[in-house]
């Protein structure tokens, strides 16, 4: 069969091609095109368009290219048509992807979603656009199944993708990874400042200055592949902080505590067990406007699962060099908070459903397009 996959982030990049494999397993002879990255491609088919080329951060950033989406989903829709796909499978990538969705389902075109979108947080009455749009949707988040059926919407809970994720990556020793990258046997602080262009720019200077009030530890930043490392290297200066591209896990595997922007490396820093600060800066105005609209408590993944404070959460104003370096502090060498967010943690991994989220997806596609 002929699947069509849009993913449009590096962490939808990261689910996709775990799903892509586990569709090769009850589809052999399975045919992708997709919009996503490199590992996508790593699991073969043919990609359309980088994520990297379409990847918009904040409200500001989207008015300012919106030229640029409007011909993306365009084209995305012509593309679509040509393929003629049997199935489309839109991956997380909410703004975008749920115009395709319904755009294609009057099309007669068999449409799933894996990774639902965060209707949860704004903009609730998506849920009713998103049941006439999608044949299945795939939760990752177990409160998702409850939230939906309050709109009398039954969906599929699969338990999280970074639990295969985590498992099939990380093959290394982190003794390896330390001698790898000389980065010798004392404590790692690492830097996640985002995968978007517009996160490392505002979240990256801030974290070297918090980084410069303490030389205690060695501060390794984890770069994503999709950014050029000179975009980096013009921030970090002579900072002295270390860069690593396109190793995260191996990195988390042996950091002791890490700085990390608001989104899916949230979960994934916890699932390392490494203590963690949560950070958050934007422009004020698509500050104002969240504000606004988002109905969440929280903005990190560990905070909502838990729903409660579990990881401190400094955001626009508190994203401050000070509070920062106060906040990292605390979980490099204050052994009761340590204690009680690996407490957290291991509490958090109950909650995630367990491995094998790809495979159940698959199934759910695969046994779904036999059986129309």
């Amino acid at each position: 069969m002929r699947y069509y996959i849009i993913a449009g982030e590096a962490s939808g990049d990261l689910h996709a091609s775990n799903l892509m494999k586990q569709i090769l397993v009850l589809d052999p002879k399975a045919e992708f095109r997709f919009w996503g990255g490199e590992r996508m491609q790593a699991v073969g088919g043919e990609l359309v368009i980088h994520y990297k080329d379409i990847a918009f951060m904040g409200f500001i950033e989207v008015i300012r290219n919106l030229r640029t989406i409007l011909k993306n989903i365009s084209f995305c829709k012509k593309d679509i048509l040509e393929f003629k796909p049997d199935a489309l499978i839109l991956v997380d990538y909410p703004g975008f992807n749920l115009r395709i969705a319904e755009w294609a389902k009057p099309k007669g075109l068999k449409v799933f979603y894996y990774i639902s979108p965060q209707v949860w947080a704004w903009k609730q009455s998506r849920v009713h656009k998103i049941n006439r749009s999608v044949d299945k949707l795939f939760a990752i988040l177990s409160f998702e199944k409850d939230f939906y059926k309050k709109f009398n919407y039954d969906i599929d809970f699969v338990g999280h993708p970074l639990l295969d994720a985590i498992g099939n990556d990380l093959v290394e020793d982190p003794s390896v990874i330390r001698k790898r990258f000389n980065l010798g046997d004392g404590k790692i602080v690492l830097l996640l400042p985002g995968s978007r262009k517009q996160e490392i720019q505002a979240m990256l200077p801030v974290m070297l200055e918090a980084a410069k009030k303490d030389k205690e530890y060695k501060y390794v930043l984890a770069g994503v592949s999709s950014i050029p490392e000179d975009m980096y290297a013009s921030i970090l200066g002579n900072s002295g902080v270390q860069i690593v591209c396109g190793n995260t896990y191996g990195l988390l595997s042996v950091a002791s505590a890490a700085m990390v922007t608001s989104g899916t490396a949230t979960l994934e820093t916890a699932l390392f067990g490494v203590p963690e600060v949560v950070c958050y800066k934007g422009s004020k105005i698509s500050y104002a406007i969240a504000k606004r609209l988002i109905k969440v408590k929280y903005i990190s993944l560990v905070n909502l699962i838990l729903d409660r404070v579990a990881v401190t959460e400094l955001i626009q104003d508190e994203m401050n060099a000070e509070r920062l370096s106060v906040e990292l502090k605390k979980i490099l060498s204050d052994d009761r908070t340590i204690a009680k967010m690996k407490m957290d943690y291991t509490e958090l991994k109950s909650k995630l459903g367990g491995g094998g989220a790809s495979k159940r997806t698959a199934e759910g596609i695969v046994n779904f397009l036999r059986h129309v």
